[in-house]
């Protein structure tokens, strides 16, 4: 499935809504048995209260009354005890079931292709993950239990209103249509409102996600101010919108109260005029407004869980387009026993999918034979990090193949590829755990010792000891606690422990000062030894001893062959040589 589709049918959202609930169903069940008994014992409160007032009227004394109120509070004590196992058995169950869908989620997200994420920021995605699926909880469990509890109370005081007085109980039921036309006609409008108020909110989760990863960069500029309007207008238009939501849940509110009190009036009405003429007992009476009362908070409060569930149907349009959404493009299923480290391009061609009238590769071939180093070359924007990520194929060509060892990349099992491909970048990106942690990631099963080992050949295991907590260091979140060195030390030690047969090193020392550069290139030779590498670099130093270096311009080849090759020859390279140089 590609793009996300505009707006998912509303009788498959309920059905998938009510199946996020099943895996809960035996706590459903009790918990709905715990409801019904709890209803039961409420729906006997009125014709208790009837045989109180009934039995004072003929002349009942102080024993009735007794007997009446500890009848009373042992049903208030047993239904409460009921009500309170309802509620926690329907909660837990909406904990479990949320913990769940956004672990679903989640995985969705993470497995999608590199190019979904190119088109859409991560506040909005993390607002999916947090916002929505909380909208979902309460929705496909609490709320369910209120539902049946409500259904259950209305209808049983219906049953009592018809078995005290029907011809009352018709006159009564006379404002129902009304509500269920203002239902419809409010649930439509306010499932669309829903559902623009949490994109709204995602978007404010957006400009916040942005503006606090690139703190530094709003520091630096003095942009807080700025930036905290910019989220202040992302508020406020979430606010505008749930303010016309609110006006929509207070018609839909004041419509139902009218109807519910105007029920109440009319039994009034006609209830005096009954006893009155002798046809009802003041104890009828009183039992009879008491399940009107029951009836009229029923139906008042089923009017609010209509509302939430026009909110969670908005919410989970979003998600459900998330949950559903396949990743683009085709994986194999090859796993070859061995790896050489040949990687070919043949007459590629490609374009990032969010710039498809943008070509950055044309027609480009490129061998990397097993073993060899090659540099790749060229002005800022003429392809070579694009080289880089269709290695790990984070993307695939338009056209053209890419193969490994002879073999097609599309035969390939996607995982197990990229599993055989090293990356080493300019800004490594490091996980707020420990320095452990961070290294192991290259190989989940890694003992200490491999771990240790992979940060001596990474010139790092120094410098992790000079820290209070060695190895157990946290590094804060994208490594911010590390210098520029030590992160990138790290990240070698973490593909060292990798051991990747295809290694790209894309600008991996251009942001070092001297030093630094000196123990990081010293960690990268020994990193290389044996592996395949392709390397991305402006520095000069950095790819003169490459076997063969490529002249990249305008997404094609247009030079190749050794340092001293290419320098003593009229070209592209011998420019951007000479304008190091005058750099310099």
């Amino acid at each position: 499935m590609g793009p996300m589709s505009e707006r998912p049918n509303r009788k498959l959202d309920v059905q998938r809504l009510t199946k996020l609930a099943l895996p809960e169903l035996p706590s459903l069940i009790a918990g709905t048995v715990a409801l019904t008994i709890a209803s039961a014992i409420t729906l006997s409160y009125p014709v208790v209260v009837q045989h109180i007032i009934d039995g004072i009227g003929e002349g009942g004394g102080y024993d009735l009354v007794n007997n009446a109120t500890m009848l009373l509070l042992g049903l208030f004590l047993v239904g409460s005890a009921f009500g309170a196992a309802r509620a926690w058995l329907f909660t837990v169950a909406g904990e479990r079931v949320v913990a769940r869908l956004r672990e679903q989620l989640y995985g969705s997200i993470v497995n999608q292709e590199v190019a979904f994420f190119d088109e859409r920021r991560t506040g909005e995605l993390t607002n999916r993950l947090a916002a929505d699926t909380t909208v979902l909880q309460n929705t496909v469990t609490v709320n369910v239990s209120m539902l049946l509890r409500f259904i259950i109370m209305g209808i049983g005081a219906i049953g009592f209103l018809f078995y005290t007085n029907w011809q009352l109980t018709l006159l009564t039921l006379a404002v129902v249509p009304v509500v269920a036309i203002g239902a419809g006609v409010f649930g439509r409008r306010l499932r669309g409102l829903s559902r623009d108020v949490q994109d709204a909110l995602a978007r404010a989760t957006e400009v916040a996600e942005e503006t606090i990863s690139g703190i530094r960069t709003v520091r630096a500029f003095a942009r807080e101010d700025a930036e905290t309007a910019r989220y202040g207008e992302a508020v406020d238009e979430s606010f505008q919108l749930a303010k016309g939501r609110a006006v929509v849940i207070a018609l839909f509110r004041w419509l139902v109260g009218f109807a519910g009190y105007s029920a109440i009036g009319l039994v009034l009405w006609y209830g005096g005029r009954l006893l009155i003429d002798g046809a009802m007992t003041i104890g009828e009476l009183t039992s009879y407004l008491l399940y009107t009362l029951t009836a009229a908070m029923s139906i008042g409060a089923l009017s609010g869980l209509y509302e939430d569930f026009m909110k969670a149907l908005g919410a989970s349009e979003r998600v459900f387009e998330l949950l559903d959404r396949e990743p683009s493009g085709h994986t194999g299923t090859d796993q070859p026993a061995s790896v050489d480290g040949g990687v070919l391009f043949q007459g590629v061609s490609f374009a990032y999918p969010s710039r498809q009238d943008m070509p950055v590769l044309v027609d480009f071939d490129l061998a990397l034979d097993q073993g060899e180093v090659v540099a790749l070359v060229g002005p800022s924007g003429s392809g070579k990090s694009t080289v880089a990520a269709l290695i790990s194929r984070f993307y695939d060509p338009d056209t053209g193949r890419i193969s490994l060892d002879g073999r097609p990349y599309e035969d390939l099992d996607s995982s197990w590829l990229r599993r055989q491909v090293g990356v080493v970048s300019q800004e490594p990106i490091l996980f707020a755990t420990s320095i452990k942690d961070n290294i192991r990631y290259g190989r989940p099963t890694a003992t200490d010792a491999e771990v240790e080992a992979a940060a001596n050949a990474a010139n790092a295991h120094d410098f992790v000891m000079g820290f209070p907590e060695g190895y157990d260091t946290l590094v804060g979140e994208r490594g911010v606690k590390l210098s520029g060195g030590q992160k990138q030390r790290v990240a070698i030690a973490r593909a060292l422990l990798k051991d990747p047969r295809v290694l790209v090193l894309d600008e991996a020392t251009s942001a070092l000062d001297a030093e630094s550069e000196h123990l990081v290139q010293d960690a990268l030779d020994r990193l290389m030894e044996g592996r395949t590498t392709l390397v991305i670099a402006h520095r000069l130093s950095t790819v003169k001893e490459a076997d063969r270096v490529c002249v990249l311009d305008g997404g094609r080849i247009v030079q190749q062959g050794t340092h001293s090759e290419l320098v003593s020859t009229d070209g592209l390279y011998r420019r951007l040589v000479e304008r190091q140089f005058a750099a310099a």
